[in-house]
């Protein structure tokens, strides 16, 4: 495409986001990489896989792999309107627990997966140690932010181990994905702590821009998996496409070139989708080898 189509393009696109975000919540039904989703209309999931037909694809065929080599137990925390719940069974049997705070996507949650008796959802707020104050959603094209406020429109809260306590069917965790723009660092850590003996492989965005945002330091994630036996990473840039493998020991320096995007505010595209291994998981590795076999530089 030629610069003036790609502008064209573009603004035709922005112009569409104001037109739909003028609506947010009112409820379209769209086939998405081939799964049928409840959406909210201002939701942009549909626009980003129709750019790039990887993005998202990569939790998917994570979960098919490690399917194969035994049954798949997945919690989804950020689960939002249920898409990789949905995309996850639609390629590999197993059982999805879905965990979600916003109420907004709460209904498109329920309406995506309630049919299908593999899925559970909890509507509550992970945090770390269960506690919760004031709290307030913080919502931009289909994705939620929690930032401390003085109306609190977030669910109860929960810890990762009363999780685990509560769902025994999901005891021997296999997979864990976490999207919730910027604590995934703190959560991750804290839900692999609570599943110490089951070693699920750990899949979430890695984003250093969201992270400061919740007054968190992004590279503190690393010595902490590190410290719980999490040695390899699988790195994916936010559209899907394999970037390189390495190690929990070298990857915060690595991360670093996230922080070098110009543009101020842009800064908040520039992220990776991570999964960590525990080193005692050899179907993990495998996994995560075939995926994305070269070598982070």
């Amino acid at each position: 495409m030629t610069g003036l189509g790609t502008l064209a393009s573009t603004a035709k696109r922005r112009i569409g986001w104001i037109i739909r975000d003028r609506f947010p919540f009112r409820p379209v039904v769209r086939d998405v990489q081939g799964v049928e989703l409840v959406l909210p209309w201002s939701h942009r999931l549909p626009d980003y896989a129709a750019w790039q037909e990887t993005y998202g694809q990569n939790l998917v065929e994570l979960a098919r792999l490690l399917a194969a080599s035994g049954p798949l137990t997945v919690l989804d925390v950020g689960a939002n309107v249920g898409d990789s719940a949905v995309q996850i069974l639609n390629a590999a049997d197993g059982q999805v627990l879905c965990i979600e705070a916003d109420k907004a996507y709460l209904d498109f949650l329920h309406r995506n997966v309630d049919r299908d008796p593999r899925v559970s959802v909890v509507e509550a707020l992970l945090t770390v140690d269960g506690a919760g104050g004031g709290t307030t959603a913080v919502r931009t094209g289909g994705t939620t932010r929690f930032v401390e406020g003085a109306s609190g429109d977030a669910m109860p809260t929960v810890s990762p181990s009363s999780l685990r306590a509560d769902h025994p069917a999901f005891d021997r965790l296999r997979l864990v994905k976490s999207d919730t723009d910027g604590y995934d660092v703190d959560l991750v850590p804290a839900i692999a702590e609570a599943w110490h003996d089951a070693h699920p492989v750990l899949f979430f965005e890695y984003d250093p821009y969201l992270t400061r945002l919740a007054d968190l330091d992004p590279e503190a994630v690393w010595p902490r998996l590190a410290q719980l036996g999490y040695e390899h990473v699988a790195v994916w840039d936010n559209g899907g496409l394999p970037v390189g493998r390495t190690s929990t020991a070298r990857v915060a320096a690595q991360g670093r070139v996230l922080d070098d995007v110009p543009g101020g505010r842009a800064r908040s595209r520039a992220y990776w989708d991570v999964a960590v291994v525990h080193r005692d998981d050899a179907e993990g590795l495998e996994a995560i080898t075939e995926l994305v076999p070269g070598e982070l530089r």
